[in-house]
């Protein structure tokens, strides 16, 4: 079965997870900034290392021109920790183990990887803005090369 898929102008799912350091965080936390809310398979894996330090690398153009970057995976705080220390990664990461936020925003479930279809984390980033509305939902996205395609979406 093909999970939800959220659309632009609808209001994003509000939601409270844990950090890496176990501290909750809230979407509504952020209201007033813009976000750029991703979701990727599994901390310190090829892809997702690529994508998150391609977020890392262009943090001070997304701040100065407004944006907040959280990562949500379904890893535990231990292993988001790890990560976060090993790549110098300087936003949240989020942790989703009952998948949960992840359903929510329609990023669990089939998808095809090396010609079959699994089910697991759809790689899917989300740009939601300073009153809680999704301006892009960009779901089966690449690690690699997904944040300069990002910021020219978003003409930065």
């Amino acid at each position: 079965m093909a999970p939800i898929k959220l659309v632009e102008n609808s209001p994003a799912p509000d939601f409270t997870l844990s950090d890496k350091d176990d501290n909750s965080v809230s979407l509504s936390g952020f209201r007033g900034q813009k976000v750029i809310l991703y979701f990727y398979p599994a901390a310190s894996t090829p892809g997702c290392t690529t994508q998150a330090c391609d977020f890392r690398d262009t943090m001070a153009s997304l701040q100065s021109a407004g944006y907040v970057v959280l990562g949500v995976s379904k890893d535990k705080g231990a292993a988001l920790q790890k990560f976060a220390n090993e790549e110098n990664l300087p936003f949240p990461l989020l942790s989703d183990p009952d998948l949960a936020v992840h359903n929510a925003y329609g990023t669990y479930g089939e998808k095809s990887m090396y010609g079959k279809t699994v089910v697991g984390v759809i790689r899917s980033t989300f740009v939601i803005d300073e009153n809680g509305v999704l301006t892009h939902a960009l779901y089966n996205v690449k690690a690699t090369g997904h944040v300069a395609g990002l910021k020219a979406k978003l003409g930065l």
